[in-house]
């Protein structure tokens, strides 16, 4: 690999590790997310934090982050097929460990998302469906991410958007996905996961209800 090549992954990598989470939480409103919630710089912490209105803007850019150096950075080495995937690879990278923030970052679903809108749209639309409807039914935001990323590379092959070296690529990512939402597959089998939306929803009524007292 040339020179040159190694500095377009390092450029992946630093697109990737634009904490959009943190950046949102602290610029909006003075919070540490390092420090609230589940500690994790993702769009779910800062949903469950900050709610939509925050959390739906960082999902988007956090899925750009993946799809922009698959789509702009992965054409720059033509001479290594893989390199799009490789980009992708270190624009994931960067969001889970990100220089930026001492190395913190999310669990890398969204960035994840838009590396493979890049390679294989018509699987990741395939995907974010049945992530939704596993959320609606269990609750857990976990549940769909850990789901849907084991099945990724099955409907990649399926839908005969990937083979070879970029499909064994797309499982790695997905193994990778899966290890990181290990804490929560923890407390899946202890019972003490939280459900999606429900911290939001206490804080609220938290507030409603200090604001009837006041």
């Amino acid at each position: 690999m040339t020179m040159a090549a190694v500095g377009w992954l390092v450029l992946a990598y630093l697109v990737g590790a634009i904490p959009t989470s943190y950046l949102a939480a602290r610029l909006g409103r003075g919070i540490d997310l390092r420090q609230q919630g589940s500690r994790n710089l993702g769009a779910t912490n800062l949903y469950r934090i900050l709610g939509w209105k925050y959390a739906i803007p960082v999902g988007l850019f956090d899925v750009a982050k993946g799809a922009v150096p698959v789509w702009l950075i992965g054409p720059r080495a033509p001479e290594i097929p893989l390199f799009p995937v490789l980009c992708g690879l270190a624009a994931v990278v960067g969001h889970v460990f990100s220089v930026f923030v001492g190395f913190k970052g999310g669990k890398g679903v969204a960035t994840a998302a838009g590396v493979v809108l890049g390679l294989a749209p018509y699987a990741l639309l395939a995907m974010v469906a049945l992530w939704a409807l596993l959320v609606w039914l269990t609750g857990y935001v976990s549940v769909g991410s850990v789901v849907t990323a084991m099945l990724f590379p099955l409907a990649a092959y399926l839908l005969n958007e990937s083979r070879g070296a970029e499909l064994w690529v797309e499982i790695a990512l997905a193994a990778f996905i899966v290890w990181k939402h290990r804490t929560n597959l923890q407390r899946l089998a202890r019972g003490t996961e939280n459900r999606f939306g429900r911290r939001a929803r206490a804080r609220t009524d938290r507030s409603e209800a200090a604001g009837r007292a006041s």
